[in-house]
């Protein structure tokens, strides 16, 4: 059975007085028209998306050292982020990374809401995107419901053809720009004008710009309120002295139309004029007028909507406004809500946000560019020399996390007089950003490497620039 039809059974259930009501088990989905807003709010929204947009459609083009300065390559497992290079072993990173943007999402939703839907979230900016095509094609709100209500007839096939077509093509660059982050981007549009673009390429091309076309095209607000896990979970980080978009409902009700300039105090209305201005300007269709409701991002654009209704009744401005909970109630003064950000929660995640912040900083600072990977022989762990040492033999593969090649030297710590003992030439060159797999021999005293394992220490350091230098552990076996 379709939803269409599921919508049009009713259920009957019995209400909390005893009766019996009909309801729908499903809501019938209705097509938001948002109405182009101007003001202080849409401004920083316009900033956002363009700031956004131009990091993210630029930086693939961006050359560093000869190559993308932007680049995950995993097909050689290489991550190139401007002048760092990070290999698959360097994961700590990538996980830094992920706690800094969680609690950093924390800390600001509990400071600020859902400012990050609103204004750099990347289903909001597409969305915002493809609604400029849709006023630029088709015009504003008003237009746009008459022409979706009019008759099926030349010029609205136009119209919805010119729009499709300019999104899909937006969507296919979208997804382009996405692989590019993945692949060379120079190389991918080589290869995309003689059309020998890779499967792989071409699927998650198709299927990015799909998923935009989709997402900001059809789906819109319903990914935000049925898709989006964190419209869900942001109530546990709300406090009552969160910055939230707040209709003020101790001035604005009673709500009701008025003439300009008449004594609506008298007749027992508020500053509300009812226009519903705020409504037509939702990119989720909500009526902020009803209270804070899960589905609210807080774009702000009915705060400019209803400043300019306000600024044209000559009423003072911030019927709908950013503010907190407890201010709305009276608790204290809106201009004391900067003191209310150092309260036990904020100062929790800022002091998580500090340790992991100074940890990622000593890490890269500290981070070596040559790494090792040590494997001892297994199959004879230990075995007598012809002088009598004993000898261990390993495995090391070195790895030059570093764009300029380097010539390296082995010693080893940690027993007296261990001599090393290399299965070829005894410096090993390993060019830009490769790796270089050399066996190794260690020698020891049998009256110092006693039975047992001894712990020792391999020290690879760059001969031409010792500041580049690592220190691995491993074992050397007795008898």
């Amino acid at each position: 059975m379709s939803k269409q039809k599921l919508q049009d059974i009713p259920v009957t259930v019995v209400s909390d007085n005893g009766e019996y009501e009909q309801i729908h088990l499903y809501a019938a989905h209705r097509k938001i028209y948002p109405r182009w807003i101007t003001g202080l709010w849409n401004n920083w929204r316009i900033f956002f998306v363009i700031a956004t947009q131009l990091f993210f459609y630029a930086v693939p083009w961006l050359q560093i050292n000869g190559r993308q300065a932007l680049l995950f390559d995993l097909s050689t497992r290489k991550f190139y982020i401007f002048n760092l290079l990070f290999l698959p072993q360097d994961f700590i990173y990538l996980t830094a990374l992920l706690l800094l943007c969680a609690f950093g999402l924390f800390a600001w939703t509990t400071i600020g809401g859902r400012l990050w839907c609103g204004y750099a979230c990347p289903q909001t900016v597409y969305t915002e995107i493809f609604l400029w095509i849709e006023k630029w094609v088709e015009g504003d709100r008003p237009a746009r419901i008459k022409l979706d209500n009019g008759p099926f007839n030349g010029r609205k096939l136009w119209l919805k053809t010119l729009k499709h077509a300019i999104w899909i093509v937006f969507s296919l660059w979208t997804g382009f720009t996405f692989v590019g982050y993945f692949t060379p981007i120079r190389e991918l549009w080589s290869d995309a004008l003689v059309l020998a673009l890779g499967g792989w390429e071409l699927f998650w091309i198709l299927f990015y710009g799909f998923a935009t076309y989709g997402n900001a095209g059809w789906m819109r607000e319903q990914v935000c309120k049925y898709m989006c896990p964190y419209a869900r979970f942001q109530s546990a980080m709300f406090d009552a002295d969160t910055l939230i978009v707040s209709y003020d409902e101790k001035r604005g009700e009673a709500r009701g139309g008025r003439k300009k300039g008449a004594d609506y105090k008298a007749e027992g209305l508020g500053d509300c004029i009812d226009c519903t201005m705020c409504v037509q300007v939702c990119p989720v269709g909500i009526d902020i007028r009803n209270g804070l409701q899960y589905e609210c991002i807080g774009c702000a654009a009915c705060i400019d909507a209803c400043d300019s209704v306000m600024d044209k009744m000559n009423y003072p401005r911030g019927l709908i406004r950013y503010t907190s909970e407890n201010a709305l109630k009276g608790d204290y003064p809106e201009r004391q809500i900067i003191k209310r950000i150092a309260r036990p929660r904020v100062l929790m995640y800022a002091i998580v946000l500090t340790i992991i912040v100074a940890a990622t900083i000593t890490g890269l600072v500290l981070r070596q560019p040559v790494k090792a990977n040590i494997a001892r022989d297994r199959v004879a762990l230990v075995r007598e020399a012809d002088d009598g040492w004993l000898e261990n033999s390993y495995r090391i593969q070195i790895e030059n996390a570093d764009e300029a090649g380097h010539r390296y030297r082995i010693t080893a710590e940690g027993l007296p007089g261990l001599r090393v003992l290399i299965d070829g030439p005894s410096e090993i060159d390993v060019a830009p950003t490769e790796m270089q797999e050399v066996g190794i021999r260690l020698q020891a005293d049998p009256q110092v490497a006693t039975k047992g394992s001894h712990d020792i220490h391999f020290v690879i350091t760059a001969i031409d620039k010792p500041a580049i230098s690592t220190r691995e552990k491993a074992t050397f076996i007795g008898q």
